[in-house]
């Protein structure tokens, strides 16, 4: 029994590593007055997903453009925080998507994006046959859809933790910058009010 187990959930593992593989997955660094470009080979009729997040930098924010192999605009969006933004593909070849942080003149960013091509594959080869399913191979299949929410939600989770953890360390600055102008303000303060006693 336990030797079946273990096999049906190295099934389950296979199965959601292959999930992964349909999409894109990535966090990284936009410089100021930079451009970064990924492309994606595409099969005609095939669903697809982008959805990006800026999580540290500036206002948050970055511009998005998505086209498909002809060089037909499909989304843009200028000066975005985040967006998700979903498609079918019309034709077969290489999409491009771009994010743009060329009106920025000091701040770099850093942007996550995810792009998920087609769905993910059934479970089970013959999940989709006439017969219903045994109550083992449903189990497995409501704990597959149950860790991929549970991988989703822990992606939201940390880009909103390093999101706050940047705008705390950002107002940590700020506030540090602030005492500093106010100490070398009450110093020059004492000095000038010292200096007018000393005359007198």
């Amino acid at each position: 029994m336990y030797g079946s187990l273990r096999g049906l959930f190295q099934v389950l593992w296979a199965h959601l590593l292959c999930g992964w593989v349909l999409g894109s997955e990535l966090t990284f660094e936009l410089p100021d007055n930079a451009k970064q470009c990924f492309y994606e080979d595409i099969i005609i009729g095939t669903k697809c997903t982008l959805e990006f997040q800026v999580v540290t930098g500036g206002h948050y924010d970055v511009d998005c453009r998505l086209e498909d192999p002809e060089g037909t605009t499909l989304y843009k969006e200028m000066k975005k925080q985040y967006d998700s933004f979903t498609f079918t593909a019309a034709r077969n070849g290489t999409y491009k998507f771009c994010f743009s942080n060329e009106f920025s003149t000091f701040t770099h960013k850093t942007v996550y994006f995810d792009f998920q091509v087609g769905d993910d594959p059934p479970l089970f080869p013959n999940e989709n046959r006439v017969t219903a399913l045994t109550q083992m191979e449903s189990a497995c299949v409501s704990i597959h859809e149950a860790l991929k929410s549970v991988i989703d939600y822990q992606t939201h989770f940390r880009l909103r933790e390093a999101q706050g953890r940047s705008r705390a360390e950002d107002l940590n600055t700020r506030v540090a910058f602030w005492s500093i102008g106010e100490a070398f303000i009450l110093l020059v303060t004492k000095l000038h009010r010292h200096n007018q006693e000393l005359k007198i």
